[in-house]
């Protein structure tokens, strides 16, 4: 275990480094919190007319203001029902993703016994286990962040940040839905039990419960905040954030932890928040 947990932080740190690196320093007067390769604003030729640089794409955040944005985030996912709902936005992404996680409940009794009863994905879960892609979720915020400490690079260091307060929003929101629903997690079902009408049944802690995956909300957050901040200047970013994001969401399929509904839903409310709410527009 701890040879993977050091294992995991060496490779934050390398990855990490390994992007900021890679970014081409434009010889241009660049922002505090601008992509280094990015140019805020470039210098004005003499005899030109200068041009004001465009306002940013996302809001601000630091050490000081990361507790009221996480504060400003809650209310808005709150009350997205009644803000935005209820004066007819969004509908269509809202009707998809229910209809599916909707359909994928109903199809959990059918396929979900075959990874309770396999054991084809030994090796798998083994090297993908709970503890080890927890601590790899929390780790990549913090490279980013202690390297863009270290590094004197703002954007880095916000980019941590962004993907902690990601992480809180999503953390939170997961809590309150596994609260009310209550479901029964794959492996608190025998093998040859039950599995349907798996919801409001589990016992003991109720924020402990199935519905949906914390891993995989958490893991979605942090890969849309690293693909929104990164995407564009390095287009090979998302595709490998969003892959290690679905490995740890199968992983949670193959343990027996999760129902695939429960990590579809996880991962589609883990990119709506960060993508639409921790990086929107200020």
């Amino acid at each position: 275990m701890w040879r993977w947990l050091v294992a995991l932080v060496l490779c934050g740190f390398i990855s990490t480094a390994g992007v900021v690196q890679a970014q081409d320093l434009a010889p241009a007067v660049v922002s505090a919190d601008a992509p280094p390769d990015v140019p805020a604003e470039m210098p004005a030729q003499a005899g030109s007319t200068q041009v004001a640089a465009a306002p940013p794409a996302e809001r601000d955040v630091s050490e000081r203001t990361i507790f009221l944005n996480v504060l400003h985030d809650q209310k808005d996912l709150w009350l997205f029902p009644v803000t935005q709902l209820a004066h007819g936005h969004h509908w269509v992404p809202v009707v998809v993703v229910t209809g599916v996680t909707a359909g994928l409940v109903a199809l959990d009794p059918h396929d979900d016994p075959y990874f309770r009863r396999t054991a084809s994905f030994s090796g798998f879960d083994r090297d993908f286990s709970g503890n080890i892609t927890t601590a790899g979720i929390l780790i990549t915020p913090a490279s980013f962040y202690l390297v863009g400490l270290f590094d004197k690079d703002v954007y880095t260091r916000k980019t941590g940040l962004l993907a902690a307060e990601a992480l809180a929003d999503v953390t939170i929101l997961d809590e309150v839905m596994k609260g009310v629903t209550r479901r029964l997690r794959p492996s608190d079902i025998p093998p040859y039990g039950n599995f349907s009408n798996t919801f409001f049944k589990a016992k003991g802690d109720p924020f402990s419960s199935s519905f949906p995956s914390g891993h995989a909300i958490s893991a979605f957050a942090v890969a849309t905040v690293i693909a929104g901040r990164y995407g564009k200047q390095h287009r090979w970013v998302p595709y490998v954030a969003y892959g290690v994001a679905g490995v740890i969401g199968f992983s949670r399929i193959t343990l027996q932890a999760h129902f695939p509904s429960d990590v579809f839903l996880g991962a589609a409310l883990g990119y709506a928040v960060a993508r639409f709410d921790v990086l929107r527009a200020p």
